[in-house]
């Protein structure tokens, strides 16, 4: 028996598709690059997903958001199609599923989102402006029916049946109990509620060991402490914390943007323990592996 199954119709389908009633943009620097990046969302037909477009290219060239574009990259998530990339894509792939939009091409003109306060909140303020309009189309679920897990046993990331049609979520972060991050856990069910206000503002923290040898390499220089959480030796640098546990929280915006490479809804728990990007998506890719897809564009009765 397959260990997951993608349901385009029948039981396990919650709702319908979305996508926005209006366009929404954003603007701040990367990260990365220093340069300064609009990012724009546009509504898109059902059965579309998320797009990336690169505007600032010759035929404006597109990416589709799914795992099989992603590549490997330290401490991000990139994707690449037919030599076109976009970059650090995580907060704004977790804006949108965490808002349930599954339909929407993201116009850039540049590869490198722009990585605002590191959170997610821009993105979902500027979204729920615009407003969220349902489609006819149903969404395709991944219904998980066995388990399965990747990783070792220091850093895992596994998904699990549930019983239940929304996707449930533990996430335990360690950084050992000597330091000022210290061990978090958080669980609860993944709703756009829940993302939009216990998620979407926890911010990308960092070691201030890990901070000063990304400047060493020449990245991130133009980036001030108060743009993100750079922890010390005696906590934020520079910053206040949005949550006593704002770093796990973080951890799970990114597992949110992560898992939404899929493609589709996950009905099951996804159970992580220190994963991060790399493990994401290759639990994505082993469930996706092992199914036959099937989608419909037509709404069932």
């Amino acid at each position: 028996m397959n260990s997951a199954s993608i349901v385009p119709g029948g039981e396990p389908i919650a709702r319908f598709q979305q996508t926005l009633k209006a366009s929404a943009s954003v603007s701040g620097r990367g990260y990365w690059s220093g340069k300064e990046i609009t990012v724009r969302f546009e509504p898109a037909p059902e059965d579309t997903g998320v797009v990336f477009v690169r505007e600032d290219l010759e035929g404006a060239p597109q990416i589709a958001a799914h795992v099989d574009n992603r590549i490997e990259v330290p401490r991000r998530t990139n994707l690449v199609s037919q030599g076109v990339s976009v970059e650090m894509v995580e907060h704004v792939l977790a804006a949108l599923a965490g808002l349930q939009v599954d339909n929407c091409f993201v116009c850039v003109n540049s590869a490198e989102m722009p990585g605002m306060d590191g959170s997610a909140k821009d993105y979902v303020e500027q979204i729920l402006a615009a407003g969220i309009e349902t489609q006819e189309a149903p969404r395709a679920v991944l219904a998980i029916s066995e388990v399965v897990r990747v990783g070792d046993d220091e850093c895992w990331v596994e998904a699990r049946p549930n019983g239940s049609k929304r996707m449930k979520f533990k996430y335990r972060l360690d950084f050992g109990s000597d330091g000022m991050i210290g061990r978090e856990t958080l669980e609860d069910k993944l709703t756009a509620e829940y993302f939009q206000n216990e998620l979407a503002p926890a911010r990308t923290f960092l070691l201030l060991q890990e901070a000063e040898w990304l400047r060493q390499q020449g990245l991130g220089t133009h980036v001030d402490f108060s743009e993100l959480l750079v922890f010390g030796e005696e906590g934020p640098i520079d910053n206040e914390l949005r949550f006593e546990d704002e770093c796990v929280r973080h951890k799970v915006l990114d597992l949110v943007g992560d898992l939404a490479l899929a493609g589709c809804d996950i009905q099951g728990t996804i159970i992580a323990n220190r994963s991060g990007h790399r493990l994401n998506a290759e639990l994505v890719k082993q469930l996706l592996k092992e199914n036959q897809v099937a989608y419909t564009s037509r709404r069932t009765a």
